[in-house]
């Protein structure tokens, strides 16, 4: 069967895609930019890429007409106030489009709003779900509360905060409950549930076996962790407050963070389990959940990452616009040095920033992040989803990766910080150099005076930063 694959470069999309081809499927994947997509090479033989954004009419005449079947993934949560809006007209416009089409089912994955009264982001998920229903294909929606798994939001911010706090102060909503679900059992019923009559033009919600308040799920992740956690909860922590507290601690966007306090005072409990007996699935556990998220991570086999999605910075701009670093108006630091062992040069540039940080002056990067975190930018905390591989589009620190050819030696990082210009920065090993060359465009008066100020750091950060690189041996 013909799939469409919506959100392909994002956290869901990137699981799904691979256990769809493995059942046999032809997908057809729909990205907004193809330089930031990076399938595995295993499937390529099985995959069509075609650039589509749901808000741009002229863009969707790209997506086949005989297409069997689809998947909504796409959402705007954290990208703008004014997500709502581009949220309807994005389904609006794949449901019109879809509705000419030979696809027999479409699937959505949604939020559980099984309240009256929901949060904004909850609303949003229920109107899109409405939108996407209007037509005449067979339409099945999936809706899940807290989704637990490596690189998922949910686990990073809960990671965040019990490793980083012994004591918790936290808002009422910590006692609000939820029901998580593993990104294992998401997938599964994503893909087992294609195609399947049973499901056909019904909603249902998908959850775990555990019902869990917020601050229940912090405990029993400090008890995975073998970490002793206290936790208070005080009432007079406003919605802003604890938005601004949640962007902080941890490593989330603060509209991200403003949208999950909004949701996070309404129970997300599935109202029954009757999908998990017409698929013959049972989810597993909060804690197994966890269990297998950790060994991912200590595998370096995370898959994907909500960090990497452009919405974790607001960085909305398809990166092949940055990938040719400009030179007219623009500061430059260039630094060459005889290359003394190529490979090795390559795979520590290939294991900068994360947990590896920056090899030179990393409290001054850490300073840096500070400083862009109070400012309302992404600061260092989203790291990078592998410690081993790099490709265009990850999110690195607060770096957008450009471009990555580790065969030619060379990454291009595009700085999403707050700045007033633009900032790229970049390594190359070739003909016997590495060249290292960070790049200013600066906007206005204020850029200059900004480059100006920081250009005595530059001297010894960046003098530091390519002797580090460039060694013998990998230390």
């Amino acid at each position: 069967m013909k799939i469409l694959l919506t959100g392909a470069t994002g956290y869901i999309g990137k699981r799904l895609l691979p256990v769809l081809v493995e059942q046999g499927h032809q997908v057809v994947c729909c990205v907004r930019d193809k330089d930031r997509f990076n399938p595995q090479k295993s499937l390529l033989k099985s995959i069509e890429v075609v650039e589509v954004d749901f808000l741009e009419e002229e863009t969707l005449s790209a997506i086949p007409q005989d297409i069997d079947g689809a998947y909504y993934l796409i959402h705007s949560m954290s990208s703008s106030d004014e997500y709502t809006d581009l949220e309807q007209k994005s389904a609006e416009n794949f449901q019109k489009t879809l509705s000419q089409t030979a696809a027999r089912h479409i699937i959505y994955l949604g939020g559980i709003i099984n309240e009256d009264n929901l949060s904004e982001h909850l609303t949003s998920r229920k109107n899109v779900e409405e939108e996407l229903s209007k037509v005449s294909y067979h339409f099945t929606a999936l809706r899940a509360g807290i989704i637990i798994g490596s690189g998922s939001a949910s686990f990073e911010i809960i990671r965040d905060l019990v490793e980083k706090l012994p004591v918790m102060i936290t808002p009422k909503w910590l006692k609000t409950r939820c029901q998580p679900i593993g990104i294992y059992d998401v997938i599964q019923f994503l893909s087992q549930c294609l195609f399947e009559p049973k499901t056909f033009d019904q909603n249902f919600d998908i959850g775990g076996p555990d019902i869990l308040t917020y601050k229940e799920m912090l405990l029993r992740f400090a008890r995975q962790r073998r970490l002793k956690r206290y936790i208070l909860t005080v009432p007079v922590m406003t919605p802003r407050l604890s938005s601004y507290w949640l962007y902080f601690v941890t490593s989330t966007s603060y509209m991200l963070a403003k949208a999950l306090v909004d949701s996070m005072k309404v129970e997300v409990v599935c109202r029954d389990n009757r999908i998990n007996e017409i698929l013959n699935i049972e989810p597993m556990g909060y804690e197994k959940a966890l269990e297998r998220a950790f060994r991912k991570i200590e595998s370096n086999s995370v898959v994907s990452s909500w960090k990497d999605a452009y919405t974790s910075s607001g960085f909305e701009s398809d990166i092949s616009e940055f990938v040719n670093v400009p030179t007219f108006g623009c500061y430059t630091d260039k630094r060459k040095v005889p290359v003394k062992n190529r490979a090795k040069c390559i795979e520590k540039i290939w294991a900068i920033g994360g947990e590896n940080g920056w090899y030179y002056g990393n409290w001054l990067w850490k300073l840096r992040g500070f400083m862009d975190k109070a400012v309302g930018g992404v600061g260092l905390r989203r790291g990078r989803t592998s410690p081993i591989t790099i490709y265009a589009g990850d999110a690195l620190d607060f770096w957008r990766v450009l471009y990555a050819n580790k065969t030619e030696g060379r990454l291009l990082l595009l700085a999403e910080m707050k700045l007033p210009g633009e900032a790229w920065l970049e390594f190359r090993v070739e003909d016997g150099q590495l060249i290292q060359n960070a790049t200013f465009r600066p906007l206005g008066l204020l850029g200059r005076l900004y480059w100006y100020s920081v250009l005595p750091f530059h001297g010894f950060i960046f003098k530091g930063m390519i002797n580090a690189l460039n060694v013998d041996d990998i230390t």
